[in-house]
């Protein structure tokens, strides 16, 4: 892992830099490397002007001291949303370099992303942790997220226990899922506002996203600290007020609207002071309604969003060309601006070759990222490969390049369903599947799991050793039963391995969210495999999105009804116009279907 975690390091480095650092890299974790990569990229690579720097560290100089935010990045998974949810907002910013930055910062934001111990480890070796207590406990403007919020606690029992930095009395625990509630808590929830915040006054009843598998649980010791709480299970603290200290649990730079109003309120305190009206009527975690966008170069090399027909993306004419529904960036967009929960971007022709070398696609992940303010999802071609030049890459420095491209979450596909056969033929994590290695560094919530199955049906259910179903429509021949054969390269090469068989094995290899289509139903409009979809959603503790055959509103709550998916995918009959995603969750609301309005 740590193999891994050291050439993602070096990728982004000079060849001379990379060869003075090849004796010293060994020591330090994956999580250390991001964050040294960072520093020696800018104090050592300045000479060298053909790298290109995965970030940018640079403040407009006509800043002025008001307009600059200082932000501590310490090298794991998305930050360029904050970046450019600071930057919507009108702000500049100042990156963390040393300790006295973070003692001579105005204002700080620490967006904080993975697993706790190895962000302790680079705050402690780095002599921030102590820059970091310094700076909150003189009550410095601070405001942390996610992880950021977490890390001020006693200590974590995530891969623990591991000592926090200690400022606010508790220990970090993860969610219980045998009450039946999917860990991680991915979603837009509620919050129970508990005290004044300020940050929070335009939250009301509204939603705010959320995506973590622990939590801090408020006690007498820390209730002076508590400003609001969310229901999971059990009411945990979703943010935290001391003065001019402020973290939340939930990611306001995914939280659309209701979130960059808690960024503003941070950074331009004194600049509105007006609450504004509230028309939520959030209660609990809402069923998403996520817009999927497959992306491919057109027979002319532009990128467009098509859509398959049983995942054949060419016209029935007789030139054969790719459908084409719009350009990638402009649909997001639109769709955001709908009241799409998430966006999912499938990369179906990329990185069949090179996958670094996939500029256009990492271009519209950073464009799409300016202006959207919900989670990215992206998938296509994340896996080991070599290039022409026997240059080896790993999965994780593909995935490590999505991310810092604007990705929240990156989908695995056929290279997901080779690692649970080798699994299930084995019994053995091997810790070097694409899989583990990404949810080992950034956390089983920003892995999605993309299961590709088809029908096969049979008479008898002791034909195949595979988990089969009774299902609601007889087959072609009157069979009772069916399996669901997952499939790798785009649904071209079936493979031995059912759909239940593949959602129960990636679960516990890391993943953290599966996505659900069905071939069969793909691009039909007769609504989705309500069986197939039930019976993953039930095999599993992570949560589900269904996919594949919605063509009415109707059909979106049909599959939240009958099953517990958490989340419902669809792609043409938004991008054709046939169904606005506001009428699917007006429709879902007069079904007594909570969604985020």
């Amino acid at each position: 892992m740590e193999a891994a975690a050291a050439a993602a390091f070096a990728s982004g480095l000079c060849p001379s830099t990379r060869a003075s650092l090849s004796s010293s890299c060994s020591s330090y974790s994956s999580s250390s490397l991001l964050l040294l990569r960072d520093k020696v990229s800018l104090s050592n690579c300045s000479h060298c002007t053909n790298v290109k720097h995965s970030r940018n560290f640079s403040v407009r100089a006509s800043s002025s001291a008001d307009s600059v935010v200082t932000l501590l990045d310490y090298g794991a998974g998305n930050v360029r949303s904050v970046r450019n949810a600071i930057r919507h907002l009108g702000f500049d910013i100042k990156d963390v370099q040393t300790p006295e930055d973070i003692l001579n910062a105005d204002r700080l934001i620490f967006p904080g992303v993975g697993a706790f111990a190895p962000a302790m480890e680079v705050l402690n070796k780095t002599g921030m942790a102590e820059a970091l207590c310094s700076y909150i406990e003189k009550d410095r403007p601070f405001l942390g997220i996610c992880l950021g919020l977490q890390l001020l606690f006693e200590s974590s029992e995530e891969d623990g226990p591991i000592k926090g930095l200690g400022l606010i009395p508790g220990t970090i625990g993860r969610f219980d899922s045998s009450n039946g509630f999917r860990v991680p808590h991915i979603g837009w929830n509620a919050l129970q506002v508990t005290m004044d915040s300020e940050i929070l006054e335009d939250v009301g009843n509204r939603h705010v996203y959320f995506v973590h598998s622990y939590r801090a649980m408020p006690s007498d010791k820390n209730k002076e600290w508590v400003s609001s709480t969310c229901h999971y299970g059990d009411n945990f603290i979703a943010s935290i007020r001391r003065g001019n200290v402020h973290a939340v649990q939930f990611h306001p730079e995914k939280s659309g609207d209701v979130g960059l109003s808690v960024l503003r309120r941070f950074l331009n305190p004194s600049s509105n002071r007006t609450k504004k009206a509230d028309g939520g009527k959030a209660s609990k975690l809402a069923k998403r309604v996520i817009a999927c966008l497959d992306v491919r170069a057109n027979d002319k090399g532009d990128l467009v969003v098509t859509k398959g027909d049983q995942y054949d993306v060419r016209e029935q004419t007789k030139e054969k060309e790719v459908r084409n529904l719009g350009k990638p960036v402009e649909l997001a967009r639109q769709y955001y601006k709908d009241g799409a929960d998430e966006i999912s971007f499938l990369n179906i022709t990329g990185f069949r070759d090179f996958p670094l070398g996939d500029l256009p696609m990492l271009q519209v992940l950073r464009y799409t990222s300016e202006n959207v303010f919900v989670p990215l999802t992206v998938g296509g071609g994340i896996r080991d490969f070599t290039d022409s030049n026997g240059r080896h890459y790993s999965s994780l420095e593909v995935a490590s390049e999505y991310f810092r491209s604007g990705a929240d979450k990156i989908s695995i596909g056929s290279d997901a369903v080779y690692a649970a056969e080798e699994y299930l033929r084995t019994g053995v994590k091997t810790g070097k599947s694409s899989l583990e290695q990404i949810s080992r560094v950034y956390g089983i919530q920003a892995v999605v799991v993309s299961i590709d199955p088809r029908r096969v049906y049979v008479k008898n259910p002791n034909d195949v050793q595979l988990k089969t179903i009774k299902v609601s429509n007889l087959g072609p021949n009157g069979e009772e039963y069916a399996w669901y054969q997952c499939t790798v390269n785009g649904g071209r090469e079936g493979r031995p391995i059912g759909a239940y068989e593949l959602a129960k094995a990636v679960e516990e290899l890391g993943a953290g969210e599966i996505l659900l289509n069905c071939i069969d139903c793909d691009g039909q409009g007769k609504g989705f495999d309500i069986d197939l979809v039930k019976l993953i959603s039930d095999a599993v503790s992570i949560p589900v999105i269904a996919s594949s055959g919605a063509g009415a509103v109707d059909h979106f709550s049909e599959v939240f009804a009958k099953t517990d998916a958490s989340a419902a995918l669809a792609a043409g009959i938004f991008h054709r116009k046939e169904v606005p995603i506001q009428s699917v969750k007006e429709y879902l609301l007069k079904e007594n279907i909570e969604v985020r309005i």
